[in-house]
């Protein structure tokens, strides 16, 4: 079975290929074909496709044909890997929001489409890019199966009283609640910390800290999210690159009201303009926080420093609400990279009986458990695998369904 898988975000597309027989391998494959749109300009971007060992990289000038020009690369040239897109069995697309209704992988229908249109105002970043991906292989593939595996649906068993927001109870009703963010990221490392520690997933309490430009965390019990950061939108929770999280609702009040600030202008502050980039004013990539806190930058520190505390402040959240600990899990490009986060994290919960070994820390580790032996918490580097886990809940959708 071919599947082909679509992430797409608001300003960059990734995609891949795997070929999948009867049984699932346990670990993941390298997949056939990658590609990566890199959108500069509304309709100006760079694709970078890789397979057969073949790098080739392609200069895009109208997003209305970028993803028929990223598709025929599958099927001609030094790229190619299938005789033709026929072959292709299924699509899978991640879809960051899918509301209260989608909880599992869903075959794509108008009625699904409607339904993530719905949503846009509350992924206006991504929703949106979802159903252009969507439309497209209704187009090119009119006959091939559509799956949408949803954002959110990891997060729907969330108990009420993590879920609901403390407003009149009709707000709720109407839609507000905490929905929650990464699933298909923080369920693939569940599910791989539990391999890891050859343990049975439903006997582990987990927090996995999934750090990127966007950051939320989960709290897992026997393989159920139970509570996460993230909320209503990606905006609540940790801070992030670019994005505030969580802070005072009366601020926004303060600003309306003292300052004139629009909803657009509040949208473009807390989304675009806070975060690391906001206090520290040099980036919002981690990696040049950590070198300009080394040169001695106090703003560069203090956004570090913010940064650490509400990620203790989370996980100590996260910890309570399973009412233990057994795995600390970091993944993203700053769980996965920054050695100095994962060490600054885990010190405020030696009281825990949670001991980094420094070496194993600081070596690069991947999919690897860098606690020290006698530690009475694990703490692991995962590589997330959001493709993946697409493909692989494609792949258990089509066996269920037949």
């Amino acid at each position: 079975m071919y599947i082909l898988v679509l992430n797409a975000g608001s300003s960059s597309q990734k995609s891949c290929l795997y070929r999948l027989e009867t049984e699932l391998p346990q670990q993941p494959p390298e997949p056939l074909w990658s590609a990566h749109i890199d959108w500069i300009a509304a309709d100006f971007g760079s694709l970078m496709v890789k397979s057969n060992g073949v790098q080739q990289q392609i200069e895009l000038a109208n997003r209305n044909q970028a993803l028929e020009i990223m598709l025929k690369t599958l099927v001609q040239g030094s790229t190619k890997v299938l005789d033709n897109l026929e072959q292709i069995d299924v699509v899978g697309h991640r879809v960051v929001h899918g509301g209260a209704e989608y909880s599992q992988p869903t075959i794509i229908t108008s009625e699904v489409k409607n339904a993530i249109a719905d949503l846009i105002p509350l992924a206006p970043n991504h929703n949106p890019a979802h159903l252009e991906g969507i439309n497209a292989i209704a187009k090119i593939l009119p006959e091939v199966n559509q799956i949408a595996v949803f954002d959110t649906a990891f997060h729907r068993q969330i108990p009420k009283p993590a879920k609901v927001y403390p407003l009149p109870y009709e707000w709720f009703q109407r839609g507000i609640q905490r929905y929650g963010f990464h699933g298909i990221s923080h369920q693939y490392c569940a599910t791989k910390t539990a391999q890891i520690l050859d343990k049975s997933l439903d006997s582990l309490k987990i927090v996995t800290c999934h750090l990127g430009n966007g950051c939320s965390l989960a709290a897992i019990a026997n393989g159920i999210c139970i509570d996460t950061t993230m909320g209503f939108s990606p905006l609540e929770g940790l801070m992030m690159g670019t994005r505030c999280g969580s802070i005072d609702p009366q601020i926004l009040l303060y600003l309306m009201r003292e300052y004139g600030l629009n909803g657009d202008e509040l949208n473009q502050l807390l989304n675009k303009e806070s975060g690391l980039l906001g206090v520290s004013g040099i980036s919002a990539d981690m990696r040049a926080i950590l070198a300009a806190s080394a040169e001695g930058e106090e703003q560069a520190q203090l956004a570090f420093d913010i940064y650490i505390h509400r990620l203790r402040s989370s996980i100590g959240a996260m910890i309570a609400s399973l009412g233990g600990l057994d795995a600390l899990v970091f993944t993203a490009g700053v769980g996965e990279n920054a050695a100095k986060v994962r060490a600054k994290t885990c010190e405020q919960f030696a009281f825990l009986g949670l001991h980094l070994d420094i070496d194993k820390n600081n070596a690069c580790p991947m999919n690897e458990d860098i606690a020290i032996s006698d530690s009475q918490v694990r703490v692991l580097v995962i590589h997330t695998e959001e493709d993946w886990e697409i493909a692989t809940q494609c792949w258990q959708y089509i066996a269920v369904q037949g």
